[in-house]
């Protein structure tokens, strides 16, 4: 009888450890892992035809326009999720953190804290030695770095955007956009593309009308 009682005990035992194991595999892959990467170029951004289209979203007439194509290189180094039925969040379903040049070669070796909310990133590093002698000040930081809105161009392109993870080697390709949308009781939206990799604070994000994303 108490063979059979630990038996019993020793497979429970291992149903929860595989439950444990499998949750654990699941928040890995969701958040995924800091990665470092050298060599990795600015982002390319190039005149384009000045092109708009209007698409209906969350009750809001929207016009897109194209600023600027745009081609992006860069390491994942965080990702946001939005859900609501706002037309920001229906628009631009995920934000990425993106990283380039000395940022990300040294993603590793540097600990950086990496944040998103309020569409926003907030970036910290604990060590200002590091941050002065290898990017040169905060300000050599935020020129290797970005927040995106993501625009999906197509169900593939939203589908690959859900699939990004931290640490992910990827080239993004589109157009920075503007976005004005004005709903029936005279509400309005706007989105206007940061053109600049140097700009901070509000109005610093690219917003981009995403055509094509690949893992390299």
């Amino acid at each position: 009888m108490q063979g059979r009682r630990d038996m019993k005990r020793m497979a429970w035992i291992a149903i929860l450890l595989g439950a444990f194991i499998m949750i654990g595999l699941c928040v890995l892959d969701k958040v995924g892992t800091r990665r470092a990467i050298a060599g990795i170029r600015a982002p390319i951004q190039t005149e384009t035809d000045p092109e708009m289209f209007q698409i209906n979203v969350a009750g809001f007439k929207t016009v897109i326009t194209y600023k600027y194509a745009y081609d992006i290189e860069a390491v994942v180094a965080h990702t946001k999720d939005y859900f609501s039925f706002d037309v920001g969040d229906q628009l631009s379903p995920r934000d990425l953190t993106l990283i380039w040049g000395k940022v990300a070669e040294h993603n590793q070796d540097v600990d950086f804290h990496w944040t998103q909310m309020t569409r926003r990133t907030i970036m910290a590093i604990d060590s200002s030695v590091d941050q002065e002698k290898l990017f040169g000040g905060e300000a050599g930081v935020g020129m290797c770095l970005s927040n995106n809105h993501i625009i999906p161009a197509s169900d593939e392109v939203r589908w690959k955007l859900k699939m990004l993870r931290a640490g992910d080697h990827i080239r993004l390709r589109g157009y920075l956009v503007d976005v004005d949308g004005i709903r029936s009781d005279g509400a309005t939206f706007y989105w206007h593309s940061s053109t600049t990799r140097t700009d901070t604070g509000d109005g610093a994000c690219e917003v981009i009308y995403t055509t094509g994303i690949e893992w390299l």
